[in-house]
């Protein structure tokens, strides 16, 4: 089996997938593939995050607690 690797602008990859989907003989895997959008969507959320936290409208995990679960 060959494997290849394409590079599909993100308003076709619903549309691509769709496509491939159809085809039994195709195995599909997803990678782990982080955009730069999905990155600046991390940070806006953690940004709002603090400020919530901030505010007193959220409460904060204590640092010794969030590295014990880790």
């Amino acid at each position: 089996m060959k494997q290849i690797v394409l590079t599909i602008p993100e308003n076709k990859i619903s549309f691509f997938m769709e496509l491939v989907r159809n085809f039994k003989f195709i195995k599909i895997e997803q990678t782990a593939d982080v955009n730069e959008s999905e990155i600046i969507e991390g940070i806006r959320q953690g940004l709002k995050e603090v400020q919530l936290i901030e505010q007193g409208k959220m409460n904060a995990t204590p640092l010794k607690d969030f590295l014990n679960e880790l």
